[in-house]
């Protein structure tokens, strides 16, 4: 589902990914743990196109996304990587059901139909009952499952979480860490994940460690 080879990214002089290669298999969960600094996030955001490598290529479902221009890997984007991040990102004026429904109207998509899968989406995450709800009236727990929402919303081939809990507290971590798993039983979708957290690090299919912008 993933194929990144030889990777490198610099920031001036600094060299912070030196040569990565990485290949993530469909419905497969690969965390990546490391010291802040180590290249993780760089990385992530390189998958995900949303930075772009000095050297090497990136391929998702069997499609290279190099020299593909700003608004296809926009298109791109949001046709097939869904993203979790530390903070919610949700938009505060909408209720959890629009910030859902968000990825869709990019798309173009018919809103009837997409209210449906929205719906659908946060029903089996357990917000069905926090639908009509703005993020300020939701807990951080809930605000996190209405982003996975948001990232589902189009079918994503990948799933890309950058500290999906590290603004939660133990209880809702652990939530969310067993939903990531879920997602990966239920629907068969590949997880990429950058974390801190050892324990959810360890319960992946594989755990790779980077160090100084390599793997180890």
């Amino acid at each position: 589902m993933i194929q990144a080879t030889n990777i490198v990214k610099r920031f001036g002089e600094l060299e912070v990914l030196r040569g990565v290669d990485l290949t993530v298999n469909a419905g497969e969960i690969v965390s990546i743990v490391g010291a802040s600094g180590a290249g993780k996030t760089t990385l992530l955001q390189i998958l995900g196109t949303l930075d772009l490598p000095d050297a090497g290529e990136v391929s998702i479902g069997g499609q290279s996304t190099a020299g593909l221009s700003r608004r296809e890997l926009s298109a791109f984007r949001n046709a097939h990587l869904g993203f979790v991040f530390q903070f919610h990102r949700l938009l505060p004026e909408f209720n959890a059901l629009e910030n859902v429904l968000m990825p869709a109207w990019i798309a173009g998509k018919s809103t009837a139909e997409s209210r449906v899968r929205a719906r659908q989406l946060l029903e089996e995450l357990g917000m069905g009952h926090r639908i009509e709800h703005n993020p300020s009236e939701l807990s951080g727990g809930e605000q996190q499952r209405v982003a996975v929402a948001r990232a589902l919303m189009n079918a994503p081939s990948v799933l890309l979480a950058d500290e999906p809990s590290g603004n939660l507290d133990s209880e809702n971590a652990a939530l969310l860490h067993d939903l990531f798993f879920e997602l990966r039983d239920r629907l068969g979708q590949t997880i990429v994940l950058v974390t801190h957290n050892e324990q959810l690090a360890q319960r992946a299919d594989r755990m790779l460690r980077m160090a100084d912008g390599q793997f180890v």
